[in-house]
């Protein structure tokens, strides 16, 4: 697969170097016209600028990249740019822009927007932030996306974004709401427990495959609702990775014979203080 990662430097952003011209001249490529995947890292100063500054740009060139299929806007390091400080705008109109994408990944949360979100051929959308907010989470559940088949979502906690609850989770559990779902990822969640005893007996489970709890502050209050849940039991994988479970849990896993991944176990401070893997 064609695959071109596009990144504005520091020292490049200092010269005058803006992600426009980095599009222009991909787009003026013979090689863009069988492009598969575009990746879009540090458009320079991303703490403060947001995709704004080359959406119009982007979607202007979306006919010179026919083949697209997979599109991630904000791929960086903690080094570039913290998660929590990547500014982004209402990404709409570009997912709009380029009708045959099947892969839509989001890093960053700050300002986001995807608002309408709709797409008939979209398979995956991921959002990878340290605090999803809302709004966005409300965009999602109003979705049309008859092709979904993934969706990977990091909640994350409130001091970075997520101004939801349960409640605003709990329409995602429903059955039929995105007919081709087979994975569902409500994961790096500071309300974990709440999910997953939500999630244990949800109507979704009758249709997904893989359910990812992962990364989150999971412990065995949680633990137990997914271990003795029926529906749970008949799902291909389930991925529990970075936890605060403890080893009795863990060892009730082992011998559950289920396919769950329980790596990464975290230890919470003395004062029960648990953390997700992904905030700042």
């Amino acid at each position: 697969m064609q695959e071109v990662k596009l990144v504005v430097s520091y020292d490049d952003y200092e010269e005058g170097i803006r992600m426009e011209t980095l599009l222009q001249d991909l787009a003026a490529k013979p090689e863009a016209a069988v492009l598969e995947s575009l990746i879009i890292g540090d458009w320079g100063q991303a703490y403060e600028n947001s995709p704004q500054e080359f959406q119009d740009t982007l979607i202007k060139l979306a006919p010179s990249f026919p083949a697209l299929k997979k599109l991630f806007i904000g791929d960086m390091e903690s080094e570039e740019c913290e998660v929590s400080w990547i500014v982004q705008t209402n990404l709409a109109p570009i997912l709009q822009a380029f009708p045959n994408l099947t892969s839509f990944v989001i890093k960053g949360s700050s300002g986001l927007e995807i608002e309408p979100l709709q797409h008939s051929k979209l398979e995956e959308l991921i959002i990878i932030c340290g605090g999803l907010p809302n709004d966005v989470l409300s965009s999602i559940v109003t979705a049309k996306l008859p092709e979904l088949r993934k969706l990977e979502l990091y909640l994350g906690v409130e001091d970075y974004g997520f101004d939801g609850a349960l409640e605003d989770v709990l329409p995602l559990l429903e059955k039929g709401r995105f007919p081709k779902l087979e994975y569902l990822g409500l994961k790096n969640s500071e309300i974990q427990d709440e999910i997953a005893k939500a999630v244990a007996d949800a109507p979704i489970l009758d249709q997904i495959q893989v359910l990812d709890l992962s990364e989150g502050t999971l412990s065995d209050e949680g633990a137990e609702a997914l271990l003795t849940s029926d529906k749970v039991k008949k799902l291909k994988d389930l991925n529990l990775s970075y936890h605060y479970m403890t080893d009795q849990m863990m060892q009730r896993w082992k011998q559950s014979g289920l396919s769950v991944d329980i790596s990464d176990q975290q230890e919470s401070d003395e004062d029960d203080w648990r953390f997700p893997m992904l905030t700042e």
